[in-house]
Formats: C-alpha cells, sequence, structure tokens
C-alpha cells in the first residue's frame, strides 16, 4: 500500500505546496491531484494522476479528446471525477478564448490564427468558421458553418455567403482546422477557395482569405494561390 497524501510533508502535499507556492509550482501529476480529490485503497491521489497521465507520455492534450467512458476504464476513476476531469478541460478550452472579439481589426493571417488557434487546433473533427468584418477589417461576428469528419467538412458558397449577404457584410474570411495537425491545404481546400471568392465577388462580398489551423501552425490558401499565380506570371 503506497503512502497516504496526509504522511507527506507538508510542502509536497498538492494543496499545502499550492497555497504556500502557487498554482505554477506544482507539476502537472500534482494539479491533476487536486483536481481528483482522493485516491484509491492501493494508490494517492498523485499515483492515480501519475497513472492517467502516463497513458499518453505525460500530454495532457489527450484529456480534451478522451470521452468519459475511457476515463471511467481506469482504476480509480469513476463517473464522478470523469465528469470534473472533462468539465475542467473545458473550462481551460474556452478560457483560452479571448474576452471580446468583436471590433477586433484583422490585418494578416496571423491575427486570426491568434483568435482561433487555441480553440481549433484540438478538435477531432473538421469545423468551418466564417469571420465577418465590416468595411474597416473590424470583426463583426464569427459564426460555425458546418462540422465535418475527421479528414474532410462539405459546404457550399451558399453555406457561406447566407448570412454576410443578410447582415450586409462586405468582407469575409473563412477559417477551418485540420485535424491532423499538418495545416497544408488539400487540392479540395483550394478550389472550394476560388469558388466561393468568385460567388462572394459577383454578390458583393470579398473573401479576403481561407485560412487552414494545425497543431501550432497555419496557412493561408490566398498566400499560395496568389503565390502560384505570380510563379505562373514570370
Amino acid at each position: 500500500m503506497s503512502m497516504k497524501i496526509k504522511q507527506l510533508p507538508n510542502s509536497e502535499r498538492p494543496y499545502e505546496k499550492l497555497e504556500m507556492y502557487g498554482a505554477n509550482m506544482l507539476s502537472n501529476s500534482e494539479l491533476l491531484a487536486i483536481i481528483i480529490k482522493t485516491g484509491t485503497k492501493e494508490e494517492t491521489s498523485i499515483g492515480l494522476a501519475q497513472k492517467i497521465l502516463s497513458l499518453n507520455g505525460g500530454n495532457l492534450r489527450f484529456l480534451q479528446d478522451i470521452s468519459l467512458q475511457e476515463l471511467m476504464k481506469i482504476k480509480g476513476i469513476g463517473k464522478v471525477k470523469a465528469i470534473q476531469l472533462k468539465a475542467v478541460c473545458e473550462l481551460a478550452k474556452r478560457m483560452s478564448r479571448p474576452i471580446d472579439v468583436l471590433n477586433i481589426k484583422i490585418n494578416t493571417a496571423k491575427d486570426i490564427a491568434d483568435l482561433l488557434m487555441e480553440e481549433m487546433k484540438y478538435e477531432k473533427r473538421e469545423i468551418v468558421k466564417i469571420v465577418m468584418l465590416n468595411a474597416k477589417n473590424e470583426m463583426q461576428r464569427i459564426m460555425d458553418i458546418t462540422t465535418g469528419t475527421n479528414s474532410q467538412a462539405v459546404f457550399t458558397p451558399k453555406d457561406v455567403l447566407i448570412e454576410p449577404i443578410k447582415m450586409g457584410i462586405p468582407k469575409i474570411i473563412l477559417v477551418h482546422n485540420h485535424p491532423s495537425g499538418d495545416p497544408t491545404p488539400s487540392k479540395s481546400d483550394i478550389a472550394i477557395t476560388q469558388t466561393i471568392s468568385q460567388v462572394a465577388l459577383i454578390l458583393g462580398v470579398q473573401l479576403l482569405d481561407h485560412i487552414v489551423i494545425g497543431d501550432n501552425k497555419y496557412e493561408s490558401i490566398m498566400s499560395i494561390m496568389n503565390n502560384k499565380l505570380k510563379e505562373e506570371s514570370n
């Protein structure tokens, strides 16, 4: 039987350590142990936390993706603990989003990537968003267009343009993620971008860019298209 948390010196107990030194001084397993609260007869909450982390080499990110049912298969993790862990993960995800995105001025593809990277890089399915801007490139609204599979999302120009036209939005940016982590646009990504750009212009809307989000990486499809045009003209 392992040593109980109460048998540890105060400076090594997660709760007391956080109070004494601050949350940033705790390891991932110690922070996770605080959320778990209690261990089992066989091991402490820290030991249980270490077991959870060992499932993915110590990487916390997998907790975003693992299901309640999968968590509950871990010895010592019941329904309540599993729900607590998923709730904390969702809070962390929401905290990474900007507090107020309205009227933020968008000048570059990086501005969009900085805004949406933390939210979209964890998604396991492709999600297509539309960012609506006014004539000064100030953000007016972000809206989900569709959710697809882990390898593709199907949408049409109508899906993209119906809301901007209703709202009288002059400029838009498309954004979608690649769950693989590789933001390299596919041929279909480039083709749909070209089609939407042409249809949008006819309807008085300018498609400024189509950004593909990967794992802390992104690509601008418009930049790729423009570079290709330059190469062909030389």
